[in-house]
């Protein structure tokens, strides 16, 4: 036999999660119900099984980690040992892994095994909708409207997909339990396998007279909207669940989940930054130099800011909770105002003298080569 844990496809350090995971995964790829007639599938099916029952086991997996096989060569699965003592409490796994429910043992062995009650018609499909908000809507929350098409319970016959004045009757293939067993012999013993009824479908009832509205299905598809409300400090990426908005289950199996993915828009002004909001301020050169006071414009409103004299390009001028609100607390993030300089490309004569003079003054160099920039600027304008 292969190494178990190349079996399971999962590294020796897995988890006992991961471990269960990856069982059910290749429990449910290779299943004889998922292969029949396939020999070389039921063959690693066993396989599989073996393994997760090893490594399922604190003890068997330490055992097998430092001796291999040999080390739990004695321990289940020889010597005509029943399903129900190679599985233990993984036979519960394979049943949910392919029948979705938690009732009885599907296998036997030992006359261990219990039958299983109808499964009942199945839930609904979950869907899934994007909502795009703009940034306000993100901050301080708002009411939202999402539509889509989707299968809703039949109004004519109530979900019961029943034509007026009939109802549907039990199963005559599978006896109401929407099940059909098979027995199988094996190196693990005595196998019983439930599938769905073929007749039925799995719904343990049958319908002679389908609805008209629906054919038979109970439920038929619509465009449906829905509000949803969305709490402020949401982001892109978040996701809301409305409980049972999604698909009605086939003659009234209950609804799904909808969920709904959030989008915010790119603002024109703000960037968001965690729960800050960022924001750049263009000021002139004379006004970094000899300070100035401004309306910054908010998403609350307009905020007096005072730019001080010698202000450099890059400061941050921060205004507390000014900022996103913090989705699972209390108060809000800050707005940041980050200096910009804008330097003029373009200047008139005056300028160019006044600059120019100033420069001097300072005993700095402009231009560039033998005529300086600013007589070049100078020249161009005149």
């Amino acid at each position: 036999m292969a190494d178990f844990y190349e079996l399971l496809g999962v590294s020796r350090g897995a988890t006992a999660d991961e471990i269960k995971r990856a069982y059910r995964q290749r429990a449910r790829e290779l299943h004889p119900d998922a292969n029949p007639d396939d020999a070389a599938a039921e063959a690693k099916f066993k396989e599989v099984a073996r393994a997760y029952q090893v490594l399922s086991d604190a003890d068997m997996r330490q055992r097998y980690d430092r001796f291999g096989e040999a080390g739990v060569a004695g321990a289940g699965g020889g010597g005509g040992a029943s399903a129900e003592d190679l599985f233990g409490g993984g036979l519960g796994d394979i049943f949910d892994a392919f029948f979705g429910g938690s009732g009885g043992n599907p296998f036997g062995g030992g006359g261990g095994g219990r039958s299983r009650g109808p499964s009942g018609p199945p839930r609904g499909q979950d869907l899934e909708v994007v909502a795009d908000l703009t940034l306000e809507q993100a901050v301080f929350g708002d009411q939202v409207t999402v539509g889509l098409k989707l299968p809703v319970r039949c109004e004519a016959c109530d979900g019961s997909g029943a034509g007026e004045g009939t109802k549907p009757v039990s199963c005559g293939d599978c006896g109401g339990s929407g099940q059909i067993q098979r027995v199988r012999q094996s190196l693990l013993g005595q196998m019983v396998t439930a599938s769905p009824c073929g007749r039925c479908g799995g719904m343990g009832e049958v319908i002679a007279t389908p609805c008209p509205e629906c054919h038979g299905q109970g439920r038929v598809t619509v465009d449906k909207s829905y509000q949803v409300d969305v709490p402020a400090g949401v982001d892109s990426g978040s996701t809301l669940r409305l409980t049972g908005r999604g698909a009605a289950g086939p003659r009234g199996g209950r609804n799904g989940d909808l969920y709904v993915h959030l989008r915010v828009a790119p603002h024109d002004r703000y960037v968001r930054e965690g729960n800050d909001l960022v924001t750049d301020v263009g000021i002139s050169i004379a006004q970094a130099a000899l300070g100035t006071s401004l309306q910054l414009e908010t998403l609350d409103g307009e905020e007096d800011l005072v730019i001080a004299p010698g202000t450099q390009p890059g400061r941050e001028f921060v205004l507390r909770q000014r900022g996103v609100p913090h989705l699972q607390g209390r108060g809000r993030g800050d707005l940041i105002a980050r200096v910009r300089v804008d330097v003029p490309t373009k200047l008139t004569d005056d300028e160019v003298e006044l600059l120019t003079t100033y420069a001097t003054g300072r005993g700095e160099t402009v231009g560039n080569g033998k005529e300086g920039l600013f007589s070049r600027i100078k020249s161009a304008f005149s």
